[in-house]
């Protein structure tokens, strides 16, 4: 069977599991050019954050209170659309369940009002079951794993960052 058959059979939540993953997957990939990027130009952004601090009569402590939230400013900015990412893995699962439920609804429609004369159209709610629920899992796991992935990336320039800045600032 093709992938465009499970998703035609699967209905309408395969085809809000196909979109999550669409948008899942360019968040995921725009995210890993950027960090990779920002990788790359850890000493620029220093200087960048460094330039905004104010250290005009300033002790080292409110020095490095300021160079904290100027950093914690700039990892925030780059942590948008990560929560998108998390959120896709999170409800895919739950999604891929309400199609379970919705398919054996249907399978137990079908056998009630035909009894079990005709087992093809039973079959074909139980198939939608399975269906959504390998579509959710499908959909949740590279999620999770691009989102936990992408995290460590962020951590990893985050700590970068904050010791070239604090050796500037001090």
């Amino acid at each position: 069977m093709r992938i465009v058959e499970y998703i035609t059979q699967g209905g309408p939540i395969m085809y809000i599991l196909l979109l999550l993953n669409i948008c899942g997957f360019a968040v995921m990939i725009s995210k890993f050019f950027l960090f990779n990027k920002e990788i790359n130009k850890i000493e620029e952004s220093a200087n960048d954050l460094d330039g905004k601090i104010d250290k005009a009569g300033k002790d080292a402590n409110s020095l490095l209170e300021l160079a904290k939230q100027e950093l914690s400013l700039y990892i925030g900015g780059l942590e948008k659309g990560l929560n998108t990412v998390k959120i896709i893995a999170t409800i895919s699962p739950l999604l891929g369940l309400l199609g379970t439920v919705i398919g054996v609804l249907v399978a137990f429609r079908v056998m009630s009002e035909t009894g079990l004369n005709n087992p093809a159209s039973f079959a074909q709610g139980i198939s939608m079951a399975l269906i959504t629920t390998v579509g959710g899992m499908i959909v949740a796991i590279p999620h999770y794993i691009g989102h936990s992935y992408l995290m460590g990336i962020l951590d990893r320039v985050e700590i970068d960052l904050e010791k070239t800045l604090v050796g500037k600032v001090l």
